[in-house]
């Protein structure tokens, strides 16, 4: 009940202190295990995350560095987040966060591994990739915008423009003993260059001209050109009737 509460809070600051914008909703499932990973460019990036459309049940993985920030620790401990210390193998964690997809929760994670100073994408780390090759649940990509300089904007009582997308699932294959290293990797390049794809150029960073990446960019203006299309052949019916 608490975290229903805070959500609530939540949502309603949000709406009163931002313009935030949602795009993509309809590709979060409604229920079931289901990893959602994130780009990390700022501490707003968890309020935005946590209110994911339709998953009141979102949890995230959340390093103990935020220990220190008594408000961020009292948000987190009452979102019920997965603490995790990011300097240590910390297997702890990751149990849990299993646990937690087995469970049918939607688990937020940044797949870089730590907060991004400077807006730009690094380079991502196995234990996104990991989780969903041992737990087989889909992971959404989530391109998060606006959020890099938006405490500064809120200090001088202007509200930030912050956009979430969500992308279409990816569902992981079955674990390759046999190719664990080369699995990892691959799934891992894929949800990075799915989150950039999203994102504008300046944001690409590690990402930038990956062949991946321009594969979803030349399949995302294919896709822009063919709805452009369609609503010019709409507005041609429309004034002809």
């Amino acid at each position: 009940m608490k975290s229903h509460r805070l959500r609530s809070i939540i949502r309603t600051l949000m709406k009163l202190l931002t313009r935030t914008e949602t795009i993509g909703a309809e590709n979060i499932p409604p229920s079931g295990g289901v990893l959602l990973a994130c780009n990390h460019m700022s501490r707003m990036d968890i309020p935005v995350l946590f209110l994911t459309p339709g998953r009141p049940d979102m949890t995230a993985l959340v390093t103990t560095k935020y220990l220190k920030h008594p408000l961020l620790r009292w948000f987190i401990v009452t979102a019920e987040g997965i603490w995790l210390d990011r300097d240590t193998a910390d297997f702890s964690a990751f149990r849990k966060a299993v646990e937690a997809l087995k469970a049918g929760k939607a688990l937020g994670i940044a797949p870089e591994g730590t907060r991004s100073v400077t807006s730009q994408l690094l380079e991502g780390k196995p234990g996104t990739a990991l989780l969903a090759l041992r737990t087989g649940v889909p992971i959404i990509p989530v391109a998060i915008s606006g959020t890099e300089d938006s405490v500064e904007k809120l200090l001088r009582f202007k509200r930030p423009h912050i956009t979430a997308e969500y992308g279409e699932p990816i569902y992981p294959p079955k674990l390759d003993r046999g190719n664990r290293e080369g699995q990892l990797q691959g799934l891992t390049d894929e949800i990075m260059c799915q989150i950039a794809s999203m994102l504008p150029e300046k944001y690409h960073g590690f990402y930038t001209g990956n062949p991946r990446l321009k594969e979803l960019l030349a399949a995302r203006q294919q896709d822009a050109g063919k709805i452009s299309k369609a609503a010019g052949a709409l507005g041609k019916t429309g004034a002809t009737t």
